[in-house]
């Protein structure tokens, strides 16, 4: 068990498309370098990584990551870790580096589906198709639509600091459509109201 959580040395976007590349899953780059990449520039710094894997392929992202890398699960505020063949059937966070004591690189974020639609983990009534939850840079990097990685920025019990900024600094490149869905989509979660809705 590991409770450094502060020891992060993260991957580049690079690295992160070099090791994925080559699993035969599906994955994105998730959290502010996901908003980053579709402005297609960076517009703060980065403390972590994330990249998001489906829960129904993460034993191959496993076997493949485990040859060069320790995965930890993350759950009830502890680290500890993952066991080969282990089926984790709740855990949505691991997190991963290249020995017991090294710096973490990377976050696995591992969303559920169903049939073939993400269902978002804080209100599964609110889903989208897999086929429409990821976007491309010009070079091919993945990463998750903008609109779905606000809801999981402005979802949570509290609203951080960065993640406002990131909504602020892509709020004027959102369509109209994205817009309209991260709005239904904040209403829906939240009936009794969100600060974020009266700017969409």
């Amino acid at each position: 068990m590991r409770a450094d959580i502060s020891n992060w040395m993260p991957l580049t976007v690079s690295e992160i498309n070099e090791i994925f590349s080559v699993i035969p899953v599906r994955w994105c780059i998730a959290g502010g370098w996901a908003i980053d990449l579709h402005l297609g520039e960076q517009t703060r710094e980065h403390s972590d990584i994330d990249v998001i894997i489906t829960r129904k392929e993460q034993l191959t992202a496993y076997q493949y990551l485990n040859r060069d890398w320790i995965l930890y699960r993350a759950e009830d505020g502890k680290l500890s870790l993952w066991e080969d063949r282990e089926y984790l059937n709740s855990t949505n966070d691991v997190w991963v580096s290249k020995s017991d004591e090294s710096p973490w690189a990377f976050q696995l974020m591992i969303i559920d589906t169903e049939e073939n639609f993400w269902i978002y983990k804080r209100d599964k009534s609110i889903r989208r198709s897999m086929t429409e939850i990821i976007l491309k840079t010009a070079e091919g990097i993945p990463y998750l639509r903008p609109e779905i990685q606000l809801l999981h920025k402005a979802g949570g019990s509290k609203v951080r600091e960065k993640d406002y900024n990131d909504f602020k600094t892509i709020l004027p490149s959102l369509l109209q459509q994205e817009k309209a869905w991260l709005k239904s989509s904040l209403k829906r979660q939240f009936p009794e109201g969100h600060d974020w809705v009266e700017y969409l």
